[in-house]
C-alpha cells in the first residue's frame, strides 16, 4: 500500500522534516567524474575518431565516419511525413505558442544622451551558435526540442546544432519532426559526455558552439558542469518537482493527478501538496490510492511519492506561502480563489500556475512559457530558460570632449587611489 509522508506546519520538527524531504544530492560520484573527464579529454584531443568510438561503444552503433552520424535536413522533413496529422498539428500549435511568448521576452537595446553630449546605452546581440542536447531512444521528448530551440531562434541564433543519441539506431520521429518545425540547423546522432565534449571543443567536422542547453543523465550533467567556462550552459537540472497549494475547493482527483504528472517522470521526482484543510488532504490521499492503480507508470509514481512526496497541513494561506517560498519549487500550482493575488506574494518559483483549471501539464507542452525551469530550490536565484539566455548585452559608452574632461577628473582621483598610474594618466590626457 502506498504511503506518503504527512507533515504539520505547527510541529516543532516541521522545518527539519521539510529540509530532509527536500535534500537532493546532484553531485556526481568520483567514478562518474573520472569517466567524464577522460571522455572530454579524449574527444578534445582526437575529435571525430573519439566521438565515433564512444558513440559506437555506448549506443551500440556501427558508424564508420562522422557522416554516418549526421542526420540531414531532408530526414527531418521526412519525419514530419512519418508522424500522424494529429501529432504534426499539435507540434505546430505548441511551437507557435512558444514562439509567441518568446517574442515578448526579447531584450531591446537602449541608450540616452547626457547634457554634455556623452552617450550611454546597451547593445543587444544574439549568440552565434548553440548546442541543444536532447535525450534519445525511448526516453524522447519532442517538447524539449521546441522549448530549447525556439527561444534560441527567436533571439536570432544563426547556428543551432542538435545532438540526440540513437541507441541501437532507434530514432524517434517526433523528435526529428520537432527539430524540423523549430528550425534546427544541424543534427547529429550522438549523445552522452562525448556529445557535450564535441559541442564544447569542436571536432574536424562539428564546429564548437558558444552555449549548450538541454537535459541529460548524470554523465551529461557532469560534462556540462566541467565544460562551463569554455562554453556557457543553461543550468544543471535536478529531478522534476511540483508543489500544489489548494484551499480544499478543487476536485481531489484533479489534485492527485497533478501530483502524479511530475511523480511519473522518475523515482526521484518530487510532488507535494500544501493545504489548510485536513479533510481535503484526506480526500486527496484517498484519490491517490485509487487513481494510481490506473497509471501506466504506477510503480514509478509509488516510489516517487513514498520517497520524496508529502502532504503538508498548514493553518492558513499565509503559512502555505511561507512554505512555498522556502521550497522555491520548479512548478507551483495555486489551486485557490484569487490565485493571481496570491501569486504576488510568491518570491521563488520557476513557473506559477494560477487557478484551478491551470494544470502544470499544460505548461510542459503548449501554454507558451518555457518548461526548462530551475529545480532543487535554485529558483531562489535563477529563472526559466528564455530568449534572454541566447542574447548578450554590451555596454555602450561614447564620451563627448566635455564629458571626457569631467569624468577624467573623477577617474584620475580613483585610479591614483588604487595605485594604477597608467589608468590615471590615460584619463588625465583628456582633461581640458
Amino acid at each position: 500500500m502506498l504511503t506518503i509522508k504527512e507533515l504539520d506546519f505547527s510541529s516543532s520538527q516541521f522545518w527539519a522534516e521539510l529540509e530532509a524531504l527536500l535534500a537532493w544530492d546532484s553531485v556526481s560520484d568520483h567514478q562518474v567524474f573520472e569517466t567524464v573527464n577522460s571522455i572530454l579529454a579524449d574527444v578534445k584531443q582526437r575529435g571525430n575518431a573519439a566521438l565515433i568510438e564512444y558513440t559506437n561503444r555506448f549506443d551500440r552503433m556501427s558508424a564508420k565516419s562522422i557522416d554516418d552520424l549526421k542526420i540531414a535536413k531532408p530526414r527531418l522533413q521526412q519525419a514530419l511525413k512519418h508522424i500522424s496529422t494529429e501529432q504534426k498539428q499539435a507540434l505546430e500549435a505548441a511551437a507557435q505558442r512558444v514562439a509567441s511568448y518568446a517574442e515578448h521576452q526579447k531584450i531591446e537595446p537602449w541608450q540616452y544622451t547626457e547634457a554634455d553630449g556623452t552617450v550611454l546605452g546597451q547593445q543587444i546581440t544574439p549568440l552565434d551558435s548553440v548546442g541543444l542536447y536532447v535525450p534519445g531512444g525511448k526516453a524522447a521528448y519532442p517538447s524539449s526540442v521546441l522549448m530549447n530551440a525556439i527561444p534560441a531562434k527567436v533571439a536570432g541564433v544563426e547556428r543551432l546544432i542538435m545532438v540526440v543519441p540513437t541507441p541501437d539506431n532507434e530514432i524517434n520521429e517526433l523528435v526529428l519532426a520537432a527539430a524540423a518545425i523549430a528550425g534546427v540547423d544541424e543534427v547529429y546522432a550522438v549523445g552522452g559526455a562525448q556529445a557535450v565534449a564535441a559541442l564544447a571543443y569542436g571536432t574536424e567536422t562539428l564546429q564548437a558552439v558558444d552555449k549548450i542547453v538541454g537535459p541529460g543523465n548524470i554523465y551529461v550533467a557532469t560534462a556540462k558542469k566541467m565544460v562551463f567556462g569554455t562554453v556557457g550552459i543553461d543550468m544543471i537540472a535536478g529531478p522534476s518537482e511540483i508543489l500544489v497549494i489548494c484551499d480544499g475547493k478543487t476536485n481531489p482527483d484533479w489534485i492527485a493527478m497533478d501530483l502524479f504528472s511530475q511523480a511519473e517522470h522518475d523515482e526521484d521526482a518530487q510532488a507535494i501538496l500544501v493545504s489548510p484543510d485536513a479533510d481535503f488532504i484526506a480526500q486527496v490521499k484517498q484519490s491517490i490510492a485509487q487513481l494510481v492503480k490506473t497509471m501506466s507508470r504506477a510503480e514509478i509514481i509509488n516510489t516517487s511519492l513514498q520517497d520524496r512526496g508529502a502532504l503538508i497541513q498548514v493553518a492558513n494561506m499565509q503559512e502555505a506561502i511561507e512554505v512555498a517560498n522556502y521550497i522555491a519549487p520548479e512548478h507551483l500550482e495555486l489551486s485557490v480563489d484569487n490565485a493571481e493575488t496570491m501569486a504576488k506574494d510568491i518570491r521563488h518559483a520557476g513557473a506559477i500556475f494560477m487557478g484551478r483549471y491551470t494544470a502544470e501539464a499544460l505548461g510542459d507542452y503548449c501554454a507558451g512559457p518555457n518548461h526548462v525551469l530551475p529545480t532543487s530550490r535554485t529558483a531562489r536565484f535563477s529563472s526559466p530558460l528564455g530568449v534572454y539566455d541566447f542574447q548578450k548585452r554590451s555596454s555602450l559608452i561614447a564620451c563627448s570632449a566635455q564629458g571626457a574632461s569631467e569624468l577624467g577628473k573623477i577617474a584620475s582621483i580613483l585610479a591614483h587611489g588604487e595605485g594604477l598610474t597608467a589608468h590615471a594618466r590615460s584619463a588625465e590626457y583628456r582633461i581640458k
